[in-house]
C-alpha cells in the first residue's frame, strides 16, 4: 500500500511540472516574390500609408516607388517615382491625412510626395538644411508638425508654413529613430549613443533618465490605448518608456529586458499588426513584442530564413508590413520582395499544446481524487456501499 502511494504521489508531481518551452520557431512561412529590379538598389526604408493601401519606399540615389500595400508582388501596380536627386533617402513619413508625404536623407534631402498628381518636390524651407545627413522623420498626430532628425544629433521641427526650426536642449549622437503616441502630441526621440529624448506639445526636448546606457536602434509607439512607447537597442534589449500626460518631460523608463536568442541583433523597428511592433533582425530574422503583456517572441528565426534562401537572407532587411498577423512581405536592401504567410508548422503546434493541455487538465483531477480515496477508509466504505448495495 506504501509502495502505491508513492507511486501515486511522484505522478502527481510529474503532471503538476510546468510545460518546457518550446524551441524557438518561424511562426512565418516564406515566399519568393520576385525582386523590384535586376540590380542592387539600396532599398534603406519603407512607409505605409495610413489608409494601408500603398507603401512609399526609398533609397540610394534618390530612389522612390509607390507600391501596393496588398499585392507587393505585383509590378503593374507599381508607380516609380522621380526625385531628381542622387543623394540617399533614409527615411519617409506618411501625413496623417494620407495626402502626401514627407522623404528625408542626405545631403539636406528633404521632399514631399503627393498622391494627386504622383510629383516629389522640395518642401519649403530646404536650404535651411542642406548639406545635412538627415537620418528620420515623423509626423505627430495631430499633422501640424513634423520632427527630423540628423547624424549629429540635431532635431527640427517642420511645418510647411514655417519650414525648419532647431529645437533646444539637443545631444551630439546620431539620431537613430523618433516616434510619436498616436492620442497624444508627445513624441520620443532614439539617440545612438546619448539616450532618449521626450518632445512634449510645445516642442519642449528633455532627456529620460537611465537611458543613456544602451546603443539604441529604434523606438515605437506601437499600441495606441497604452501611455506607453519601448525603445529597442543592441544586445536584443528593449525598454518600455512610461508616458506622464500631465508633464511628458516627467517621463519615465522602466527596467530594462533582454530577449534570449541564440543569435542575431536588433536593427530596426516597425508597427506590426494589432498594436504589436515588429522587430528587425540582423542576419535577416523578426520578432513581435507585444506592449500589451511585455512579451517577445520570433517570428522568423535568422537560421530558418538562411535555410530557406542563403544568399536573400544574406542580405539586410529593409522594409516590413503586415496586412494581417504573420501575413505581410518584406524587402531587403537590395530590392527582393519576400512574402510571408502564417505557418503550417504552428498550427499543428497549437493543436498539439490543445490535446496536452486537455490531456493534464483531464488526469490531474482524477489522480487527486484516486490520492483521496486511497487515503480515506470512509470513501472507500462508501463506494462499496454504493456499488455493491449494503449487506
Amino acid at each position: 500500500m506504501a509502495r502505491n502511494r508513492w507511486v501515486a504521489f511522484s505522478l502527481l508531481l510529474v503532471l503538476l511540472l510546468p510545460l518546457a518551452s518550446a524551441d524557438l520557431v518561424s511562426r512565418v512561412q516564406l515566399t519568393d516574390a520576385g525582386a523590384l529590379a535586376e540590380s542592387d538598389l539600396g532599398v534603406t526604408v519603407g512607409a505605409v500609408s495610413p489608409d494601408g493601401k500603398d507603401v512609399l519606399i526609398g533609397g540610394m540615389n534618390g530612389y522612390a516607388r509607390l507600391l501596393s500595400a496588398e499585392e507587393a508582388d505585383n509590378r503593374e501596380m507599381d508607380v516609380e517615382l522621380v526625385t531628381g536627386k542622387n543623394a540617399t533617402v533614409h527615411d519617409i513619413a506618411w501625413h496623417p491625412r494620407g495626402n502626401t508625404a514627407l522623404l528625408m536623407g542626405e545631403q539636406g534631402l528633404a521632399m514631399r510626395y503627393d498622391t494627386y498628381d504622383h510629383s516629389v518636390t522640395n518642401v519649403n524651407g530646404s536650404f535651411s538644411v542642406l548639406g545635412q545627413a538627415l537620418t528620420t522623420v515623423v509626423w505627430r498626430p495631430s499633422g501640424d508638425f513634423a520632427y527630423v532628425g540628423s547624424v549629429d544629433g540635431s532635431v527640427w521641427k517642420f511645418a510647411e508654413h514655417t519650414g525648419f526650426e532647431l529645437l533646444d536642449n539637443l545631444g551630439s549622437s546620431e539620431i537613430m529613430d523618433i516616434s510619436c503616441h498616436r492620442n497624444y502630441n508627445v513624441c520620443f526621440v532614439a539617440s545612438k549613443d546619448d539616450g532618449i529624448a521626450v518632445i512634449d506639445e510645445g516642442h519642449a526636448l528633455s532627456w529620460i533618465a537611465q537611458t543613456a546606457a544602451e546603443t539604441w536602434v529604434g523606438i515605437d509607439c506601437a499600441d495606441p490605448t497604452l501611455n506607453e512607447c519601448v525603445g529597442f537597442a543592441s544586445g536584443l534589449v528593449s525598454k518600455a518608456i512610461r508616458i506622464n500626460t500631465i508633464d511628458a518631460s516627467k517621463s519615465a523608463a522602466e527596467e530594462a529586458l533582454r530577449l534570449e536568442l541564440p543569435s542575431g541583433e536588433h536593427i530596426g523597428v516597425t508597427s506590426g499588426h494589432d498594436g504589436t511592433s515588429l522587430v528587425h533582425l540582423a542576419p535577416l530574422g523578426l520578432v513581435r513584442h507585444k506592449p500589451l503583456s511585455g512579451e517577445a517572441f520570433t517570428v522568423l528565426v535568422p537560421e530558418h530564413a538562411a535555410e530557406w534562401d542563403a544568399v536573400i537572407a544574406g542580405r539586410s532587411l529593409a522594409v516590413v508590413w503586415e496586412t494581417g498577423l504573420h501575413s505581410g512581405y518584406m524587402i531587403t536592401e537590395f530590392g527582393n520582395i519576400i512574402a510571408f504567410s502564417p505557418a503550417v508548422e504552428e498550427v499543428e503546434m497549437n493543436i498539439m499544446d490543445v490535446l496536452v493541455l486537455g490531456a493534464v487538465a483531464i488526469s490531474v483531477p482524477g489522480v487527486i481524487l484516486g490520492l483521496i480515496y486511497m487515503n480515506s477508509p470512509w470513501m472507500q466504505r462508501k463506494y462499496k456501499q454504493w456499488r455493491f448495495g449494503k449487506k
